[in-house]
């Protein structure tokens, strides 16, 4: 995986952690009410792959959030 990647991914983990504390929930709430797996929710927090569309609309609506929530972040998506 290329390193702009996987830093995108972890900043994108660590927005969607925001977004829940911010929301005051958790990831068993997130995963039920989005209708998927927790391990799911856990493997974009911990940014270990990019979420799909399908994953982020089903966290969004978890989050009772507009996806592009989980957007809202600063990333420098610069030379490698």
């Amino acid at each position: 995986m290329k390193e702009i990647r996987k830093k995108y991914y972890i900043a994108f983990g660590q927005n969607l952690q925001r977004v829940m504390e911010k929301n005051d929930k958790d990831v068993m709430t997130v995963a039920s009410v989005g209708k998927i797996e927790p391990k799911g929710v856990y493997r974009v927090l911990n940014g270990e792959h990019g979420a799909s569309l399908g994953t982020i609309i089903s966290i969004a609506k978890g989050l009772d959030v507009e996806p592009k929530e989980l957007f809202d972040f600063k990333f420098d998506i610069g030379e490698e």
